[in-house]
């Protein structure tokens, strides 16, 4: 066993040493309880505001019966909890945030090993990211998807549900004694998301990657077997601690390629890609948005869960869960090494499919085209994301004409008025959402369908911004358009009028614009006014990077970073 990290704050007989040592015995301890066992963080990203996460508090005790069964020492340390459903003005401005105290907290604090615990759309990238930069040992416990929501004995998805039900509303057809119904049913224990939205996505990006347990991504968060997966989690982080086994050790190229792989296979949620691009970046390896598009391509939909299907995540897990459809996706994925020690191919070789409803094969997908698609042209010269096995395939090749709204204000202002000069074959454009304009790049994508248009029957239609949307959103919304219109990408010109052309076959966005006329519009373009005079926000617009980078701090995910230890006096 290498010699422990946390002995440099212990083992000396120094003064420095003595007041360690003494300030870990008035919590109560002994010293034969942590000097010279494997002290493992429990990095636990709870509140009372964390939806998805309220099993956690019992699930930290049940990871450190776990780390205490394997002979190391547990210490739960709370960070920031980024909950998705409540925070404003968008839970991914704080990503870095959670980013940045997870990975200085576990440099500062004697500790050998960690459990990261996430969930919640950003906890999951705050807290890899973090320790991908710190690179001690760790491993990540999923929190796992809620159960299945129900509506007079339909099954409902999160989100996916709630669009289109509103829609349904917004069209006079929903009454709102059953809006109100809805409400009860469709969140109905702890636990994330349960369609394929961005927490279902990252808790599978995360065993994609090899940093979680075999088949911990798919677990119902109140199944009993979360439970016994949460305390296979402590022991295996001891293991992982006394064979000083770290991130950087695991983490290749071939790891991202699978988890690009697996994100077209399920459909993932397109933040998945911003996400992605960070966490490469935090590993030190190289990772663009064109390889979505150039290792995605081949690879078609195996999985029928919402919002590009039928099911939903607790169906998945009876289906066989991730290690099924890993097996299924065997031949196009790397035989990587993992964190429970072993190749992939070991952990999937018992595996099977269930339910071929709800998990198929290669030779019969429920779309033979990617799901993702990253698209280029000059009104995104960076990249635009779409989700294409999410959107009505009529409008893959479209013309149509921009209505453009400078901010979210003036289309929430505008959009249900019933005079709006606007059809089926308008296309709704949105500026000023993306990581500086917003700020924050919100999941304001899913522009809303006039209610004016909802009333004639219309449920899809061309919707552009710089912003990001819910992975559990659907429909024809093409995203994170770089660069932004509020630095000056060329979404900043857009007028109302002018013709958009879009070809998912061809990957092309185009603004049928000549470029000459755009080089006037680009002269007389001024960024809207934004002050942020102190604070986080400040911080974060002045170093966020755009879409296409992973929207990280470029002062965090550039150079080597991993051997910054603490200098210990």
């Amino acid at each position: 066993m290498k010699k422990l990290r946390s002995l440099r704050w212990f083992e000396r007989n120094d003064l420095r040493s003595f007041g360690h040592r003494s300030r870990v015995n008035q919590m109560g301890y002994s010293p034969e309880e942590y000097i010279g066992k494997p002290i493992i963080a429990i990095v636990n990203t709870w509140n009372e505001f964390n939806t998805c996460h309220t099993h956690f508090k019992e699930r930290v005790e049940d990871i450190k019966r776990g780390v205490l069964q394997a002979g190391g020492f547990p210490l739960e340390l709370p960070v920031m909890s980024v909950a998705e459903q409540l925070m404003k003005p968008t839970s991914m401005m704080f990503r870095n945030f959670l980013a940045m105290e997870v990975e200085e907290m576990l440099r500062a604090f004697p500790v050998d090993g960690a459990v990261l615990m996430g969930g919640c759309d950003k906890t999951t990238p705050g807290v890899l990211m973090g320790g991908f930069s710190c690179n001690i040992p760790l491993i990540y416990m999923p929190a796992g998807a809620m159960l299945r929501g129900n509506y007079r004995g339909e099954v409902l998805g999160s989100g996916t549900d709630v669009w289109k039900y509103w829609d349904l509303k917004q069209a006079g057809c929903f009454s709102e004694c059953e809006w109100k119904q809805l409400e009860m049913g469709i969140a109905r224990s702890a636990g994330t998301c349960m369609t394929m939205g961005t927490a279902a996505t990252m808790m599978i990006m995360a065993e994609a990657l090899g940093v979680s347990l075999p088949g911990a991504s798919s677990i119902p968060a109140v199944d009993s077997n979360h439970r016994r997966m949460a305390r296979e989690c402590g022991v295996r982080i001891v293991a992982l601690a006394k064979e000083d086994i770290k991130p950087s050790d695991i983490l290749t190229r071939e790891c991202f390629e699978n988890a690009i792989i697996t994100l077209n296979a399920t459909s993932g949620s397109t933040n998945a890609i911003i996400h992605l691009l960070a966490l490469a970046k935090r590993a030190h390896l190289s990772l663009k948005l064109d390889d979505f598009e150039n290792i995605g391509k081949d690879i078609p939909l195996l999985l029928n869960l919402k919002p590009s299907g039928k099911y939903v995540m607790e169906d998945f897990y009876y289906a066989g869960g991730i290690l099924a459809l890993q097996k299924v996706l065997q031949s196009k994925l790397h035989n990587i090494n993992t964190i429970n020690g072993k190749k992939l191919y070991e952990n999937i070789k018992d595996a099977e499919v269930f339910n071929p409803e709800v998990i198929s094969t290669l030779e019969k997908p429920f779309n033979k085209e990617p799901s993702l698609s990253v698209l280029k042209g000059n009104l995104c010269p960076n990249g635009a994301i779409l989700k294409q096995s999410a959107c009505e395939k009529r409008l893959l090749k479209h013309r149509g004409k921009a209505l453009v709204y400078e901010d979210i204000e003036e289309l929430k202002a505008n959009i249900d008025d019933e005079t709006l000069c606007v059809d089926e074959n308008t296309v709704l454009v949105l500026k000023n959402a993306g990581p500086v304009g917003a700020p924050g790049m919100p999941e304001w994508g899913q522009l809303p369908i006039p209610k004016k248009l909802l009333k004639l029957g219309v449920k899809d239609m061309i919707r552009i911004s710089d912003a990001r949307m819910s992975g559990t959103s659907y429909g024809a919304c093409i995203l994170h358009v770089s660069p932004e219109s509020f630095i000056g990408g060329n979404l900043a010109l857009v007028r109302t009028g002018d013709i958009i052309h879009l070809d998912v076959e061809k990957r092309l966005l185009e603004l049928c614009v000549d470029e000459a006329e755009l080089a006037e519009r680009r002269k007389a373009y001024k960024a809207p006014k934004r002050e942020y005079e102190s604070g986080y926000v400040k911080l974060y617009t002045q170093y966020v990077t755009q879409a296409d980078e992973g929207c990280d701090f470029d002062f965090l995910s550039t150079g080597n970073r991993k051997n910054q230890e603490p200098r210990i006096f």
